[in-house]
């Protein structure tokens, strides 16, 4: 009996060990994942955070998924894993900022120069964890894009306004405190409203500047033959219906492949840009050809202009595609995310609004136009496409930039460079990738304009010469023609005079 309660107590110790020592060597096991997962689990994708089950109704809790990226960023960069921050940051980029209609509604109710501002601010801290600089470094870039993303949240919620910087330091704890109150719903509305109008204002603006400048220059070529306006502007009509055709699909394209916020977006809309940049400076120097012989001579009414006309048409087409494709497509994946959220009547206003205020812009370049000179209106046009030229080669190689294609270098001595929406227009940016090759188009341009100039008052003085020539010899003619009348008439008076004579003997 004894030994009966003697062995249980023994086996019930053994358990006891077994049970112990498998507590020890399993508790680690256990205790580790929760451990390293932190005291939050990270999320690549604002989707998979969505389905966590985290507060995800305001910007500031886009701000705050965001802060989580960008602290595992900063723990990464602290271990030299320089690779694994670098691919965070790109997380919080794609991931967050691009696919939530961050970036959009910043760029629409805030300025249209602030998604440009946050983007290469990305970009500096890519810049940073990819040359494997120093973690005070790395630590004061991504504090900075910390304060302007919540500075943005704060002013998209209608926290703050979007001139104030006293929420620049922010920090993730109070912005996941945002409440849906009525005036919060009230300035999303609004700030949708205004994005939406804002984004397909601006990025219709420049198509249709460009396209309405090409009109008006052919229309101003065609002069009152009517068949030959037709002829000339069809390559217009039907380059920038397909650049609107073209932006679909390709919009279609980029979601069917998952491609869309993405860097392979940046790489194609970089590509498109670059190419535009070509046939831009191409129909500039072609126009600023034109701009003395049409002012000067008849050329525009010859044979050989005519044909010049013909050939050179498919050229603008193609410039009218590249300039509504480049902005097409931006505009429809912008506004994807816009109409995934719960101010779709809003974005909707903002379009249509938006929509209308460019008819009213492209009628007034074009009827304007036609009230200008045609020496002025050419050489108007031609610097129009040059400077467009620099903005499509500064924001092509951005993008390019943003696609992980090109370093980005910005040292201090270029931070004087404003960043506004006069420079972010004309593609004007603190990094040496963009301002090198624009300054070697301008100093290209320099020599061109010179002796296209030359070659144009050449043209002047040709045609000047050769009218005073072709006037001289009008004058000479018609004194020949009265010198001979002359002795024509006093001819036929001595005759008649002598006719009298012998009729009176």
């Amino acid at each position: 009996m004894n030994q009966s309660i003697k062995g249980r107590r023994i086996g019930i110790l053994l358990f006891s060990v077994l049970a112990a020592a498998l507590m020890i060597f399993t508790l680690p096991s256990q205790m580790v994942p929760a451990y390293a997962k932190g005291k939050t689990e990270v999320y690549a994708t604002w989707k998979e955070y969505q389905k966590s089950g985290q507060a995800s109704g305001t910007w500031n809790d886009v701000a705050a998924a965001m802060d989580q990226a960008f602290d595992k960023a900063q723990e990464l960069f602290s271990a030299k894993d320089y690779d694994g921050a670098y691919k965070w940051i790109n997380n919080a980029y794609y991931g967050y900022y691009e696919t939530t209609g961050f970036e959009r509604m910043a760029m629409g109710y805030i300025a249209g120069s602030r998604k440009t501002e946050v983007e290469l601010q990305f970009a500096s801290c890519k810049s940073v964890a990819k040359n494997k600089g120093t973690e005070e470094d790395f630590k004061k870039e991504l504090d900075t894009l910390r304060s302007m993303i919540h500075h943005d949240a704060n002013v998209l919620d209608g926290k703050s306004d979007a001139n104030d910087s006293s929420d620049a330091s922010a920090t993730s704890s109070g912005a996941g405190q945002a409440s849906a109150s009525s005036g919060s719903s009230t300035s999303a509305a609004t700030a949708a409203f205004v994005a939406s109008f804002s984004i397909i204002l601006r990025e219709g603006f420049e198509a249709i500047l460009i396209v309405g400048a090409m009109i008006a220059y052919l229309v101003k070529m065609a002069g009152e033959d009517n068949a030959r306006r037709k002829k000339l502007l069809l390559p217009i009509y039907i380059g920038s219906v397909m650049g609107v055709v073209m932006s679909l699909v390709l919009a279609w394209l980029l979601n069917l492949l998952r491609l869309a916020n993405s860097a392979s977006q940046e790489v194609i809309e970089g590509i498109t840009a670059l190419t535009a940049v070509f046939v831009l400076y191409y129909v500039s120097n072609w126009m600023l050809s034109k701009s003395e012989t049409e002012a000067w001579s008849s050329y525009i009414k010859s044979k050989a202009e005519q044909s010049s006309a013909s050939n050179n048409t498919r050229a603008l087409g193609f410039t009218a595609f590249l300039a509504v494709f480049r902005e097409g497509a931006e505009v429809v994946l912008f506004f994807q995310p816009m109409l995934a959220g719960d101010n779709i009547h809003s974005v909707f206003m903002g379009f249509i609004i938006g929509c209308i205020s460019l008819v009213f812009v492209y009628l007034a370049i074009h009827f304007l136009s036609l009230r200008i000179p045609i020496k002025p209106f050419f050489t108007f046009t031609s610097i129009l496409m040059f400077v467009m030229s620099i903005s499509f080669l500064g924001g092509g190689i951005k993008e390019l930039i943003e696609g992980d294609v090109l370093p980005m270098t910005s040292p201090a001595w270029l931070q004087w460079i404003p960043s506004n929406d006069l420079m972010d227009v004309l593609g004007i940016y603190p990094t040496l990738q963009t301002l090198i090759p624009q300054l070697i188009l301008l100093v290209i341009t320099v020599v061109v304009y010179v002796k296209q100039t030359r070659k144009n008052h050449a043209l002047h003085a040709q045609a000047l010469a050769e009218h005073e020539a072709a006037e001289a010899k009008r004058i000479a003619e018609e004194k020949k023609a009265a010198d001979e009348q002359l002795r024509k008439t006093i001819r036929e008076v001595v005759e008649q005079v002598l006719a009298e004579k012998s009729g009176q003997q």
